[in-house]
């Protein structure tokens, strides 16, 4: 795997660092940021994606709520 370091939030302490980066062989995105509240998990649950899909996140996912200050560092496609 090639990752690629993209960004982290601006101004952050050591142990306190959202971060992105991305696989060059995939161009999948790696994400370090803060885990959703249950409060959170919830509201999103409720809301839904698709019909008919299932709202449990599953063991191997999680929610995470994405500092906006990130959206900075997220690539654009190349149709862009």
């Amino acid at each position: 795997m090639a990752l690629k370091f993209l960004g982290i939030i601006p101004n952050t302490p050591d142990t306190d660092s959202p971060t992105i980066w991305l696989d060059e062989e995939s161009g999948d995105l790696l994400i370090q940021s803060y885990k959703a509240t249950e409060e959170e998990v919830k509201k999103c649950q409720e809301i839904g994606s698709i019909p008919g899909h299932s709202t449990t996140v599953p063991d191997h996912e999680t929610i995470i709520r994405l500092p906006k200050v990130m959206l900075q560092f997220i690539p654009k496609p190349d149709s862009e």
